[in-house]
């Protein structure tokens, strides 16, 4: 069995274009504006810093 078929990835498109449908799609607008509006906040940024320090540590 075919590795893309596995992962359910279809053959067609490469995924760098699916992406990017998606991020010019109305529900991948919404998910860049809330993680932009996460980003914004001070506190989600000192969580995100913590989390990046930790994983590095490993």
């Amino acid at each position: 069995m075919r590795e893309s078929a596995v992962l359910g990835v279809s053959g067609g498109m490469p995924i760098v274009e699916r992406v990017k449908r998606f991020l010019q799609s109305p529900s991948g607008r919404r998910l860049t504006d809330q993680g932009r509006r996460m980003a914004a906040d001070p506190r989600n940024r000192e969580r995100a810093r913590g989390m990046l320090t930790r994983f590095r540590r490993r």
